[in-house]
């Protein structure tokens, strides 16, 4: 695959805007996805010994680093509002709670479509990480069920499983909360 300096730079022109999209679907934050997509490429050349042609595509391989990396950020971001949490309920110099789960800074949401997404964005944000990653890909993403199960490492019925499940559980939460 990446046998120089050079070829990695094509790579990196290639995906690019692939990978930072997928962060920016995971985060929702234009900054969070430019450092993610820096933490993918530093992984992306670390690791290119293991990539095999064989077992998948180039897309797919960076694609799966992409989402390890997002979950990884999720999963750190989380740990350290608990921890602000418990250090203190609200944020410094203020008297704002830390309970938004998401902050919206997403170029593509129009003003006074902001409420109403950030409801969908934080039932999305909530979901199991298997159940966001079959949402972000399926339909964020527009990838073929084929594909998502190619990615993910499971079976296309363990995809289909998993985006009916995602699917029921942001129905009973938007319900739950009257939709929008």
């Amino acid at each position: 695959m990446i046998k120089n300096e050079v070829n990695f730079d094509l790579l990196y022109h290639k995906y690019k805007n692939l990978v930072f999209n997928l962060c920016l679907n995971y985060t929702f934050d234009i900054d969070d996805a430019a450092d993610i997509t820096q933490e993918v490429f530093v992984k992306v050349y670390q690791k290119q010994h293991q990539f095999d042609p064989e077992s998948g595509s180039e897309k797919n391989w960076i694609t799966g680093i992409t989402i390890n990396q997002c979950l990884d950020f999720l999963k750190a971001k989380r740990r350290k509002k608990r921890f602000g949490l418990i250090t203190s309920l609200f944020y410094p110099n203020s008297s704002e709670p830390i309970n938004e789960a998401v902050s919206l800074n997403h170029p593509g949401i129009l003003l006074e479509q902001k409420e109403e997404f950030r409801k969908l964005l934080n039932i999305i944000y909530k979901l199991p990480n298997q159940q966001k990653t079959a949402v972000v890909l399926l339909k964020i993403e527009g990838r073929t069920q084929k594909e998502v199960a190619e990615i993910m490492g499971i079976s296309v019925k363990a995809v289909e499983s998993l985006f009916q499940r995602a699917k029921q559980h942001i129905r009973n939460k938007l319900s739950a909360s009257e939709g929008f």
